[in-house]
């Protein structure tokens, strides 16, 4: 009998625990998933640690297409990119994770300096930073146009203040929510201490990406003790362009993962949307963009190099650093 992907188990906790009163269900899903979140990272060769819209999914697409390359996945098998590892134990499994929100936490508490022995202390961790600006606004778009009702129930469970996507504008979700601009800083300021205790880690960048992929991708393949050869990591970075992941998102061609379409008709419910370094300024007035970057320089930490707004992210790019 084969065994379940993940996905399948992950479905086999929502849709039992659907029916049932609200406490129960929220307790009995972060409990269940927190276990298998932690049961994909002991299985897996590589995590990555990201908020939501900081890259991730991109990454895994670049991370996964390099092997598949490599031991010959054909192209219409790709569209199933996140269970490849499930058919063929060759290609290395990647756990993307927040470790930060409802069940996810799971992951961060296994990380920190006070988990002990846990396996997965041992394991290579690379930090996906990215300006956290621009993460507030694309946060507001996936949470307000793309989060699953029973992840957004969740997170909404541990906020004293429940965001209602129907019901809440940029402005108000970016600044004055639980889980706007302060909760990303102190999200990567988290990490930031978290990582500094760990065996084999990678801070890097979205905006590194940005603007050398490549280089990125050679950085994670030492991390992992593993290098590729310039074609493969061309072949990888040019499927992973952002023109060619917008086109294969619009026509549905990915039929599992983060990059599975939602909503044709509405461009801003797209997983790849604008990737744009900066970009925020443009859903603010000066006023309200001012107002934010005084409060990451305020509060985050300088390590990032986030701190000389609004381009710093692109001199971040340069200082991606393995320990």
């Amino acid at each position: 009998m084969p065994l379940l992907s993940d996905n399948a188990r992950k479905a086999l906790i929502i849709a039992p625990t659907a029916p049932l009163p609200r406490p129960l269900r929220v307790a009995l899903r972060r409990r269940r998933l927190g276990k298998l979140e932690v049961d994909i990272a002991r299985r897996s060769q590589l995590i990555i640690i990201a908020h939501p819209k900081s890259g991730n999914t991109w990454l895994k697409v670049m991370l996964t297409r390099l092997y598949s390359l490599r031991h010959g996945i054909a192209e219409k098998d790709f569209a199933r990119y996140p269970t490849l590892a499930d058919r063929n134990p060759a290609i290395p499994r990647f756990a993307a994770t927040n470790g930060w929100y409802s069940y996810e936490r799971a992951i961060g508490d296994k990380l920190q300096p006070g988990a002990g022995d846990s396996p997965l202390r041992h394991k290579p961790v690379v930090l996906l930073a990215r300006n956290p600006l621009d993460i507030a606004v694309s946060w507001f778009f996936q949470f307000t146009k793309r989060q699953s009702a029973h992840k957004q129930e969740l997170i909404n469970a541990e906020l004293r203040q429940p965001v209602r996507r129907d019901a809440i504008d940029m402005w108000q979700f970016v600044r004055h929510s639980e889980i706007g601009l302060p909760s990303l800083i102190d999200f990567l300021n988290y990490w930031e201490t978290a990582l500094a205790s760990l065996d084999h880690t990678l801070i890097t960048s979205y905006e590194a990406l940005r603007a050398d992929p490549a280089r990125v991708l050679r950085q994670i393949g030492a991390l992992l003790g593993d290098e590729f050869s310039d074609q493969d990591l061309r072949a990888a970075v040019d499927f992973g362009a952002f023109d060619n992941l917008r086109k294969l998102e619009s026509e549905g061609f990915f039929r599992s993962g983060g990059l599975t379409l939602r909503n044709a008709a509405d461009p801003e419910s797209f997983k790849v949307r604008r990737a744009k370094v900066g970009g925020y300024r443009d859903y603010f007035t000066p006023e309200q963009a001012d107002e934010l970057e005084a409060l990451v320089r305020a509060r985050l930490s300088p390590a990032f190099g986030y701190h000389d707004l609004p381009d710093a992210g692109g001199e971040r790019s340069e200082d991606s650093a393995a320990r």
